[in-house]
């Protein structure tokens, strides 16, 4: 991948630093004007000293205290900006890395599935993590190494107008600094790559661990479990072990050339000296200022932070690069819920999942999907409420294009229901509310707005606790929410629910959010047989004013669908009634081989 984007994002990072990016780079300039001037103060307060004025020729008191002066409130002017900067290069440094992190996060989660199908969850937060930390503190240090370029190119100058001779043999000396910190910058980025992919591997594997923790304990395999997690730690000390070689080379470079480099100036200033040519003052100058400008050598650590910041922008740029749906302008016309595929081709990881599909479900009809593992049933359900676009084809509801409808009217329209439901929202109550738009959840807040007086509030609370309670109804979850003790402003981390009751809060959100169309993409394994006929009864019964698609496993689940589309190796294999379909033998294999599994 071509560093450039990585570059601009860098840039635009440390654009962000705001007005504490304008103090930054203000007290960096002014304290190396700073150092810039404090070598000619000081001296002329020794040619003051030593009795060798540099203009009246006077050894007046008044003579010398001038020079001091000015050397003393350099100094302290260099103190007061170093102080300045540090504070401006944390804040600068917090607001570029918060404006990564928004900016990472927003994107991973507008993404969703199709950013999911290329990287883990350990790898999105190591990017949203410690990537993002190393690409924030790049305000500090663009800013600090552009501002060594000032007292380098200032000390030549200086040391041109004290001495021609000197200011070239600080040049000399420069080059030679200057290439050992390009050789560095190029070979230290190449190795933070890779050491930044190491640590991402890590913690995918962790997070992959972690949540099967108890089978890994049940199993009795935590040993090889951890060997596995930590299988790439031999080549992130190799890249590791490979930085700081490369450091510490850069190092020893540097700690030769520039003492060299002094002891080359002090030879030359020494020679002039004894000619007559300086004096002692501008000798004492000339050796600060060869410090000065052999200080670009200290770039070297401000050089590593820029590379590592510059591996960790490509790792963003990466994530970055994977698409985020953009919505329409369009909202949906009065209809049924009618949902149709047109020849529908969805792709991941150039694995062909679904091929030139095409179906319709009519409007408040039942669909069941039916299919072996790796069939594209799971595809299917995602790419028709477009949680996922095809890489060919169109899907369309109601005749609209799932692309052209506008964010807000598509999830109003759309609820889905998955297989492990992710509960969000303090209570149980405001996971089966969640992403209702507006309305609040039954329990302590329904009851504060009664209690506030606010007419409008209180039918708000009222008109929400209905619609979510009527939904856990349908879901049969409302009766096990009831039972306890403070029931739907239960916290859902305190409620003790099994895998089935979670299933049904899942269920219960879907179809609180379903306007028209209800997709359940096999919502409903984990349910025991009656609770799922219950189920099944309310999608036939009381959500029958919806379209619904369903995942099914199970032959009853099937049976009462109004259809049941027949996928195989990701394409519609047949499609027609349950009864019909069951004379074929293949079909029948198909529940066979799931009871079986």
């Amino acid at each position: 991948m071509s560093s450039r984007p990585a570059d601009l994002l860098i840039a635009r990072a440390v654009r962000r630093g705001g007005p504490w990016l304008a103090v930054l780079t203000a007290t960096a300039l002014l304290g190396a004007a700073a150092d810039l001037l404090l070598p000619a103060a000081l001296g002329r307060a020794v040619d003051a000293v030593v009795g060798v004025p540099a203009e009246s020729g006077s050894r007046s008191a008044a003579g010398l205290t001038g020079p001091l002066a000015a050397a003393a409130l350099l100094v302290a002017l260099v103190v007061a900006c170093d102080t300045l900067r540090v504070l401006a290069a944390g804040v600068s440094g917090a607001r570029a890395a918060q404006w990564l992190r928004s900016r990472v996060v927003a994107h991973t989660l507008s993404a969703g599935a199709g950013l999911t199908r290329h990287l883990t969850p350990g790898e999105l937060v190591t990017r949203a993590g410690v990537n993002v930390e190393e690409a924030g503190r790049t305000p500090e240090a663009v800013v600090t190494a552009a501002t060594l370029i000032v007292p380098a190119a200032g000390s030549v100058v200086a040391l041109a107008l004290i001495d021609p001779w000197l200011a070239v043999t600080l040049v000399a000396g420069l080059l030679l600094i200057v290439a050992v910190l390009r050789a560095f910058m190029r070979k230290t980025t190449a190795a933070s790559g890779g050491y930044q992919q190491a640590q991402g591997e890590i913690a995918a594997m962790l997070v992959g661990a972690l949540a099967g923790a108890r089978t890994i304990t049940a199993a009795g395999t935590e040993e090889r479990e951890a060997a596995r997690v930590l299988a790439p730690l031999p080549r992130l000390r190799a890249h590791g072990l490979a930085l700081w070689r490369l450091q510490a080379r850069a190092g020893v470079q540097a700690a030769v050339v520039v003492p060299l480099l002094e002891i080359a100036v002090l030879a030359v200033g020494g020679l002039r000296l004894s000619a007559g040519g300086l004096t002692v003052g501008e000798l004492l100058a000339a050796a600060r200022y060869v410090v000065l400008g052999a200080g670009l050598g200290s770039a070297l650590g401000y050089a590593a932070r820029i590379a590592r910041a510059r591996s960790a922008a490509l790792r963003l740029e990466q994530l970055f690069a994977v698409p985020a749906p953009v919505y329409g302008d369009r909202s949906l016309p009065p209809g049924p819920g009618t949902l149709e595929l047109r020849d529908v081709t969805v792709r991941a990881d150039g694995v062909r999942l679904l091929s030139g599909v095409s179906l319709v479900v009519p409007g408040g009809t039942c669909t069941a999907v039916v299919g072996r593992s790796g069939s594209g049933k799971s595809s299917l359900a995602a790419v028709a409420g477009r949680l996922v676009d095809p890489e060919r084809g169109a899907v369309l509801l109601d005749g609209v294009p799932l692309r052209e409808i506008g964010r807000e009217p598509l999830r109003r329209a759309v609820g889905y229901a998955f297989e492990r439901p992710a509960l969000f929202g303090e209570t149980l109550g405001e996971a089966v509310a969640f992403g209702l738009g507006g309305l609040d959840a039954p329990g302590e807040r329904s009851a504060d707005a009664m209690r506030s007086g606010n007419t409008e509030r209180s039918e708000n609370a009222e008109r929400s606790g209905d619609t979510v309670r009527v939904a856990a109804a349908a879901a049969r979850a409302d009766d096990f929410i009831r039972r306890l003790p403070r029931g739907y402003a239960t916290p859902v981390g305190e409620a003790p629910m099994s895998g089935g009751e979670i299933q049904r809060v899942g269920l219960a959100r879907a179809f609180a959010q379903a306007g028209r169309l209800l997709i359940l993409d096999d919502a409903m394994s984990s349910l025991d047989t009656v609770t799922e006929r219950q189920v099944a009864r309310a999608l036939t019964g009381s959500l029958s004013d919806r379209t619904r698609l369903v995942v099914a496993h199970r032959v009853t689940t099937a049976a009462q669908a109004d259809q049941v589309v027949w996928l195989e190796d990701g394409r519609v294999r047949a499609a027609g009634t349950h009864d019909r379909l069951w004379e074929d033998p293949g079909y029948r294999a198909v529940f066979r081989a799931g009871e079986d599994s």
